[in-house]
């Protein structure tokens, strides 16, 4: 049954809405994630280095915020697992929908900023339920959009991460898998319940640290391996369009296993198109309350919104696919002996372990700890969030919030001992599913989204 949903909510036609909210925003704007990366650079990573301005570091912490819901396990299990099964040109197709993905986020970004607006209580309400609200007249379809979104948290953001933890940790150091479980959701328990500021704070100290500690580990091993990084280029442009991918022409291109699974987990790990980072990015402070049309704040949050996409996939997610192909080469989870039961996480630390021994294990097993708990708090907040847009003006909303936070909690522990297919097929689902609102609301909305560069050239 889990197995036929999926097949219709991935079927070719939501791969078709992804690409073509990519292609569309990308030709608009002249392919500004290529032809304007030293203005998007400046505007973003490298204004920090600049340093003294209490703005920057603000929109700093909502871009930290972003990435821990985007930078989380999907970076290390996703990858593997998609080429696992969808063979090495997955990741061209990963690179693929990124390259466009940078854009529909810069429009979901920048239209949840200008669509922005305060609640009765004085709460902040952005993203896509804000911009189908005030901006399309639909209301009904934000809080679809809001009903898929805690759905979606409860799968990607909690369940998948924590599963991928876990199996790591068994793999690695053989801890039982409730073990994992009762420690990970006592500790997301300690951040969850102290509010957005404990969040933000926890996003801040979490991902730079865990980005660099996990990337400097894969730098490292792809230095013992500089050699085969020249055919493990070819080896994944050359499967992208192999014979299974390309048969049957146009159709067989898009129900591919390398273009299917290459674009889903491309989506589950950088997020563009699903509308989350322009919910994140709506706690970002501006100088001043914009809410008309042409608002240079939400362009430059729209701006963070492309490096977060390039920073998740482009980077973080092509050192993961190497590390496997470079070390791995094109075998799958069954070829290092543990069949098809075996995470990608445990694949993933099986190839750390040839460069770093037994110690190579334990090392995935920090780095997926760090990635996973920094997404989950994250994604709690997207949840909580929803929450509040649903519930809004109900007498009964601080007690569906409650009860929210301890499912929450359960999905986390959940996940640390389900079955592992059945998790990543739900979450595939919730994504799906949140994924359809929000690229219709772009489509409707497309004529809104102003020019990135305007008034930077």
């Amino acid at each position: 049954m889990v197995q036929w949903i999926l097949g219709i909510v991935w079927g070719p036609w939501l791969t078709v809405l992804f690409l073509a909210a990519g292609i569309y925003f990308t030709v608009r704007f002249r392919g500004f994630q290529i032809t304007g990366c030293f203005l998007w650079w400046r505007e973003t990573a490298g204004s920090l280095l600049k340093g003294g301005n209490k703005e920057k570091k603000g929109q700093f912490a909502s871009a930290c915020t972003a990435l821990a819901a985007t930078v989380g396990t999907g970076n290390i299990a996703g990858v593997a697992a998609a080429v696992a099964v969808g063979g090495p040109g997955a990741v061209f197709w990963m690179w693929a929908s990124a390259v466009l993905g940078m854009m529909t986020a810069y429009a979901e970004v920048y239209l949840g900023r200008k669509y922005r607006y305060k609640d009765k209580n004085g709460r902040p309400v952005c993203g896509p339920y804000a911009y189908l609200e005030k901006g399309l007249g639909m209301r009904w379809m934000g809080l679809l959009y809001a009903a898929f979104c805690v759905l979606a948290s409860l799968g990607m953001g909690s369940m998948v991460q924590a599963n991928a933890v876990a199996q790591s940790a068994d793999f690695s150091a053989s801890i039982p898998l409730p073990v994992t479980g009762a420690v990970l959701t006592v500790l997301v328990m300690a951040v969850i319940f102290g509010g957005a500021g404990r969040i933000s704070a926890a996003a801040v100290s979490l991902v730079p640290v865990s980005a660099a500690f996990y990337m400097g580990l894969c730098a490292v091993i792809l230095l013992f391996h500089v050699k085969e990084l020249p055919g493990a280029f070819l080896l994944i442009v050359k499967d992208a369009f192999s014979a299974e991918s390309a048969a049957g022409g146009a159709a067989g291109v898009l129900t591919g296993k390398a273009v299917r699974y290459g674009i889903s987990r491309g989506v589950f790990s950088n997020e563009a198109g699903l509308g989350s980072l322009a919910v994140l990015h709506g706690e970002a402070e501006a100088p001043e309350e914009f809410e008309r049309f042409g608002n240079p704040f939400a362009r430059e949050q729209g701006m963070w919104a492309v490096f977060e996409v390039f920073f998740d996939t482009i980077v973080s997610c092509t050192m993961t696919a190497l590390v496997l192909l470079c070390v791995g080469g094109s075998r799958t989870p069954a070829d290092v002996g543990q069949g098809e039961a075996m995470a990608g996480s445990a694949w993933v630390a099986s190839c750390f372990s040839s460069c770093f021994g037994e110690l190579g294990g334990g090392l995935v097993s920090l780095a997926m700890s760090l990635f996973a708990f920094a997404t989950i708090i994250a994604w709690f907040y997207l949840g909580s969030q929803a929450l509040s847009y649903l519930t809004e003006g109900k007498p009964w909303k601080k007690s569906v919030q409650l009860c929210y936070g301890f499912f929450y909690l359960n999905a986390v522990f959940f996940g640390c001992v389900a079955r592992l297919t059945l998790v990543w097929d739900l979450s595939d689902i919730f994504n799906g599913l949140m994924a359809v609102p929000n690229l219709i609301g772009l489509f409707l909305l497309r004529r809104q989204v102003e020019k990135p560069w305007e008034g930077k050239r």
